[in-house]
């Protein structure tokens, strides 16, 4: 269902949309509670695996990513993963300080922070959205091995960021949306450019 880059495209914004609206600057919802501390609440034990998969959505991530794309022979995939990766990094810059919901250890008591502190504000988180977005894109060069990883990786770097302490799920789910929006535009983009250029 969400091959189609405008369904994915439309899916994204409505999802950034709702999310957006969702959040406050001074408060959490009891639910949204609930759900950051199962996660953040999990045993001290899994920090060093969660901080590995926390690296797949780091900006380092994109260059590497698409460094490996361009060995493998993939120069339409390499160019979407860095065009799309990079576009998702500073737009989820931009959508930080328009929304300005503060990170968790602002609005909640209790926080358990592992790691370096993350710095700014927390929606959307930046993580997620990178992590969305070239796993996203890499799924149709996949073999069935490869995409069940990609699978399980992507929603593991949200969490991993909740098990941190850096982020809610609000800021998570809004991180996806913007994620495989940008998917949809930056692959939109790159294929009718390599058309064009192939023609």
């Amino acid at each position: 269902m969400l091959a189609a880059p405008g369904v994915q495209l439309g899916f994204g914004l409505a999802a950034l949309l709702a999310t957006a609206g969702a959040v406050r600057h001074d408060r959490v919802g009891p639910r949204e509670v609930r759900a950051f501390r199962a996660v953040n609440g999990l045993p001290d034990s899994v920090y060093l695996p969660a901080w590995a998969v926390m690296q797949l959505g780091a900006f380092g991530a994109i260059p590497a990513s698409a460094a490996a794309a361009w060995l493998a022979g993939d120069g339409e995939l390499a160019a979407g993963l860095l065009i799309g990766g990079t576009g998702t990094w500073a737009l989820a810059k931009a959508v930080k300080r328009i929304v300005r919901r503060p990170r968790p250890v602002t609005l909640l008591p209790g926080i358990r922070r592992r790691g370096r502190d993350a710095s700014g504000l927390g929606y959307l988180s930046g993580h997620a959205g990178v992590a969305v977005v070239l796993g996203v894109a890499a799924l149709p060069r996949l073999g069935p091995g490869g995409r069940a990883l990609t699978l399980t990786a992507i929603p593991l770097v949200g969490l991993s960021r909740v098990y941190v302490g850096a982020h809610f799920p609000l800021d998570i789910a809004g991180g996806a949306a913007l994620g495989l929006a940008v998917n949809a535009a930056a692959g939109t983009a790159v294929r009718r450019y390599s058309t064009r250029h192939r023609g």
